[in-house]
């Protein structure tokens, strides 16, 4: 078991347009949403579930994802699942947890977007 790391790997569709970081370092970030689906069966008939995960890119994957990525894109991802909490304004205590992503591959037909 010591073999076993913290991998997530994703196949699905962007769910948003993503948005760009530049921090006054220069390092970029890009952070993103992606739909997986699943089918099962219940009474007999075909449902789907959809299941929405965070992304964050940095550096070279933050600018192929700004170069090639948009809305609707169906990409496949390898990452880390990470948490982090933050404070708002009002002082309300926030929890993320997102997918910072390690690879990137393009799926789909490039001829159709």
């Amino acid at each position: 078991m010591s073999t076993i790391k913290n991998q997530v790997q994703l196949i699905g569709n962007v769910g948003n347009t993503p948005e760009t970081i530049t921090f006054d370092s220069g390092k970029k970030a890009v952070r993103l949403s992606m739909a997986t689906n699943e089918y099962y069966q219940k009474d007999g008939e075909k449902v789907q579930g959809t299941q929405w995960h965070n992304l964050i890119a940095w550096g070279n994957q933050a600018d192929l994802i700004e170069k090639y990525v948009g809305k609707g894109k169906e990409i496949a991802i390898q990452g880390k699942l990470t948490s982090r909490s933050y404070e708002t304004q009002t002082g309300e205590k926030r929890y993320v947890t997102e997918v910072v992503v390690q690879e990137i591959l393009f799926l789909g037909n490039p001829a159709a977007e």
